[in-house]
């Protein structure tokens, strides 16, 4: 990683391989995506977009792009081969930024965009930082000189000639990108029911789907509902799957299967078992996807598991250790290692020789109730569970069983400190 540029032209990058993990050819990269946030902002570079086998093309994100080199491009995860459509404030840089027309800044002409670099910032994301432009009109007076001289600027260097502005709701979600999720869901919450339809459909997919799990049910239900059926059921991938699985079981039986059907087929395998249990038990409840590993997995490589950024704090506490199959419900359940035990531990040490085994993790059946006095009595963040078999299908963590317990409409009391002071109440 450290070798990879952190400035690229996306012109150089048109027509690269693209290839998954274990080196078999995604496709090509046709284009990149761009997100307009407003103002004097520079966009924000969301992913790619590469053309698959069948002339289809489909979207990847940003985040899953592990290398960038003047031969190929890495990516990691699962891919969603959906075909790609272009939403909201998206923008495509090739197809719709090139051979744009700018009005330089500094007040000597005008000038047409050839290339764009994109640069990695300090914290991960791609912003789109300078323009290759060609000049066209000049207002100088080495007119004849300098027309059709190219150059690079920085991007606040240039106007950005014919470009419309942004519509109330994209402008709305631009001026509040930093919010959290949850901070964000509240604001739409606050929202009649049409500008909370308009805003949340200027959201990415993956930032509806954080918003959404922030939502009481009847708002996620209403949003959820007005998405068009391939966008609804890309949101629902997004979500944790506990949480999509609460969705769905708010919806229409008619709804709900073609929703299912939509999905990748492993994702709605995860949802559709944990909506196989009764509610109020600790399978209802679940996450299915923790950080498990085999027992002869090191100190080292747990601690980059638990490094993820999509884990929440309370599915990092814990590694659970089981016997292969590691997807669960996976093989014999062993035990857990806790992530102070890591810190304790040298890199090479065995997660074997340090698992707890004192600890016994709690039945797919088991009452919630049941749950919240395990994780209470042991002062954990979570706690695994288990199917009769003794294999692992789950982790239910503290954040699981508050949301459980509180009311159902505690999202929408008011709080001692008022959301309008963040975002303003009318949005």
């Amino acid at each position: 990683m450290s070798t990879n540029p952190t400035r690229v032209f996306v012109a150089r990058l048109l027509g690269l391989d693209v290839f998954d993990p274990l080196g078999d050819r995604l496709g090509r990269l046709r284009d990149a995506v761009a997100l307009d946030r407003g103002g004097a902002k520079p966009p924000q570079v969301v992913g790619i977009v590469v053309e698959v086998p069948g002339k289809k093309r489909v979207f990847v994100p940003m985040t899953r792009i592990t290398s960038i080199n003047a031969s190929q491009i890495i990516c990691t995860g699962l891919v969603n081969l959906r075909r790609f459509e272009q939403r909201g404030a998206e923008m495509l840089m090739v197809a719709e930024m090139f051979d744009r027309r700018v009005i330089l800044a500094d007040g000597s002409g005008d000038a047409t965009i050839e290339d764009i670099a994109m640069e990695k910032s300090r914290n991960g994301d791609w912003y789109v930082s300078q323009l290759f432009v060609r000049r066209g009109h000049s207002n100088s007076p080495l007119r004849s000189l300098r027309r059709n001289e190219t150059l690079i600027i920085d991007w606040n260097e240039a106007q950005q000639g014919a470009r419309n502005e942004p519509q109330a709701a994209t402008a709305f979600v631009a001026s509040h990108e930093d919010l959290k999720a949850a901070d964000f869901a509240e604001a739409l919450h606050e929202m009649t029911g049409k500008r909370r339809i308009e805003v949340a459909s200027e959201l990415q997919d993956q930032r509806l789907a954080a918003v959404l799990q922030e939502l009481p049910d009847d708002d996620q239900v209403q949003i959820l509902s007005s998405l068009d059926i391939e966008r609804a059921a890309d949101v629902l991938e997004e979500m944790d799957p506990d949480d999509a699985a609460d969705l769905l079981a708010e919806l229409p039986e008619e709804q709900k299967e073609e929703l299912l059907q939509r999905m990748e087929p492993e994702e709605a395998k995860d949802v559709r078992r944990l909506m196989e249990y009764e509610e109020n038990t600790a399978g209802s409840i679940m996450t299915p996807v923790p950080v498990i590993l085999p027992p002869e997995a090191t100190v080292a490589q747990a601690l980059a598991h638990v490094r993820r950024e999509e884990l929440t704090p309370a599915l990092a506490s814990a590694i659970f250790v089981c016997r292969p199959p590691l997807e669960t419900p996976t093989g014999r359940y062993l035990g857990v290692v806790h992530i102070q035990q890591l810190l304790r531990y040298p890199p090479p040490e065995a997660l074997g020789n340090i698992v707890d085994t004192d600890l016994d993790p709690v039945s797919d059946q088991a009452d919630v109730s049941e749950v919240a006095r395990m994780l209470a009595t042991y002062n954990l963040n979570s706690l695994a569970v288990v199917n009769e078999d003794d294999r692992l299908v789950g982790a239910v963590t503290v954040d699981d069983v508050l949301d459980h317990l509180l009311p159902d409409d505690w999202r929408a009391q008011d709080d001692d400190v008022s959301l309008s002071r963040k975002v303003g109440r009318n949005g």
